[in-house]
């Protein structure tokens, strides 16, 4: 295997002669590449050998010192500095840092040609190289192997970690833990410093947020530190990518064995055969949803009328026929899916979201009178509450609570994702909860037709509005609506006034002044006259029950038809 001793005899290299970092004189030679870009650190690897012709950093110490440290961070066999092109000789503080830190720095003189120089040097290595592919084809069917017997991940992480002699840690696309394998010879074990929870965010953010956001599309072991409180440990992570798609990423924590050439194809055909076994997994949790999503979809149609098949089906999807359900729809609105314009990425992205959405509400299940069960489709969570027979009902208000509490939860953590939840009453038996499902569906329905956004509505809060628009055509409800408030809404069109809002808002602070006054943050006085004026448009005291009853069903009939009503006839 060439080293830097055996490039200082080579003869078509005569003049190359080594300054500083004498102790790395035995470094591997496993690669031969130019550095002129001082944002390419990520891109190297351990035993490659840098030239360059210093211009990147011919007036930056600063750099010219990060250089050296980097390259021995990597394990890089050494940098070659060719002369007299921007540098006529080579900086001291680099010959000092070099020493300190045993990175070989070599001179070329000038008359060479960099790309002549590594023609040269990987004509000398390529013995080497044949048996360097026998031994990574050998681990690379070793570890295939293990994926085809049905290993998994965990045996996948077994092999590679006793192979590279080092942790390993294997995360989703989300850096939540899947698997980790330690090492008795470990000297900082990984429970020491990290949360090794299963489907847990295993890192701090600080470091998540250090890796470069296109890791996917360098397809390389990047290098990072750790910070525990009274130590650093060297990480190096390598995304787990199949067509720019990250499906996790292995973290290895080095702290036992520095990395070679040869570990370096181990990972990079690791991370190729646990993207597959990721991609296999995610196949079959797609049957499981499937037959899951079949099963979901025939109850909430009310389709199961078999009691027998009906117990069946609840105890292999973990529902309890004997206790009472509600039902919750969560409508999910994400504004920049479109950004991802191949379709099969902007599925994998909405799943995704759905996915973190439907963990937060397990997470916060520990706060629901209940037991819940979540499932996703066509951008709506769908969450059955279920509760023992025994138990008090459920009232409106406090499923109302529930949902307000997932509504801030996801809005918190999905800052770029819309949020309109409806809710469905509580039913004594589970074969009833497709009416609840029914109901969630209509409230949300009218939200989308009353323009709500981020809001929670029961059925019971929009009954009336359900009622209305499902009985009446539009043109009755119009002139039901003309027939007892024209009056006032010709009064607000043509002078500008706003006492239908005020009379909406009297009726549902119940006719107290002093409150809807507040509410409406106009003086109480000023409210009294406006509900003077009211009564003599309408020419009523309001205090007729049946006259009450035909303004606030007018009025609910006012919120329903929304704009439509200014299109009539009579606004025109």
């Amino acid at each position: 295997m060439l080293t830097i001793k055996d490039l200082l005899e080579i003869k078509a290299l005569e003049g190359i002669k080594i300054v500083a970092g004498e102790q790395g004189i035995h470094n591997k030679i496993s690669l031969v590449n130019i550095i002129e870009n001082p944002d390419a650190f990520d891109w190297l690897t351990p035993n490659e050998l840098l030239l360059t012709t210093g211009y990147i950093f011919q007036d930056d110490e600063e750099l010219q010192n990060k250089i050296i440290q980097e390259l021995s961070k990597v394990n890089c066999a050494g940098l070659v500095i060719k002369m007299r092109r921007y540098l006529q000789k080579t900086p001291q503080n680099m010959i000092d840092i070099a020493n300190q830190y045993g990175l070989p720095l070599l001179e070329l003189p000038y008359n060479y040609i960099l790309s002549k120089v590594i023609s040269i040097i990987n004509e000398k290595a390529s013995g080497r190289y044949d048996l360097l592919n026998r031994k990574s084809l050998d681990m690379h069917n070793t570890l295939f192997k293990v994926a085809l017997e049905g290993g998994g991940i965990e045996s996948i992480s077994s092999k590679l970690a006793e192979t590279i002699n080092n942790p390993i840690i294997f995360l989703d696309q989300d850096w939540n833990l899947l698997h980790f394998t330690d090492l008795d010879v470990n000297p900082v074990p990984l429970a020491y410093g990290i949360d090794l929870k299963k489907n847990r965010p295993t890192f701090s953010k600080e470091f998540i947020d250090s890796i470069p956001k296109d890791l996917n599309e360098m397809q390389k072991l990047i290098t990072r530190n750790y910070h525990l409180k009274d130590l650093t440990v060297k990480c190096r992570i390598l995304p787990v990518a199949v067509a720019n798609y990250i499906y996790g990423y292995i973290v290895i924590w080095q702290t036992v064995h520095d990395l070679n050439e040869f570990d370096y194809i181990v990972l990079e055909q690791a991370s190729t055969i646990v993207a597959l076994e990721r991609i296999k997994q995610k196949e079959i949790e797609d049957v499981r949803l499937k037959i899951k999503q079949e099963f979901f979809d025939d109850l909430l149609t009310g389709k199961i009328t078999s009691s027998e098949t009906l117990q069946t089906l609840c105890d292999l999807h973990g529902l309890n026929v004997h206790y009472k359900y509600y039902c919750i729809v969560i409508s999910m609105i994400r504004d920049n899916l479109q950004d991802h314009h191949d379709l099969i990425s902007r599925k994998y992205e909405s799943d995704n979201i759905a996915k973190k959405c439907m963990n937060l509400i397990y997470k916060h299940s520990s706060t629901v009178n209940g037991e819940i069960t979540c499932l996703y489709r066509n951008q709506q969570i769908i969450v059955l509450v279920g509760q023992q027979e025994g138990k008090q009902d459920m009232t409106v208000n406090e499923t109302k609570q529930y949902a307000e509490e997932i509504l801030q939860l996801l809005s918190q953590y999905q800052a770029e994702t819309s949020f309109l939840i409806g809710i469905g009453k509580e039913y004594k038996q589970i074969r009833y909860v497709h009416k609840s499902f029914a109901e969630a569906h209509e409230a949300l329905r009218l939200m989308h037709r009353f323009e709500e956004s981020g809001a929670v509505a029961h059925f019971a809060d929009h009954s009336i509005y359900h009622f209305l628009d499902s009985n009446i055509n539009e043109v009755q409800l119009k002139d039901f609506f003309l027939e007892s408030l024209g009056t006032v809404f010709e009064h607000d069109l043509l002078h500008g006034t706003s006492y239908l809002i005020t009379l909406e808002n009297y009726f549902i602070y119940h006719m107290n002044i002093s409150e809807t006054a507040k509410e409406m943050f106009i003086h109480r006085n000023t409210l009294i006259y406006r509900i003077e004026k009211i009564k003599e448009i309408l020419k009523t005291d309001l205090k007729s029950y049946e006259e009450l009853l035909q303004i606030q069903l007018a009025l609910r009939i006012y919120r329903l038809l929304g704009k439509s009503l200014y299109h009539d006839e009579f606004a025109d």
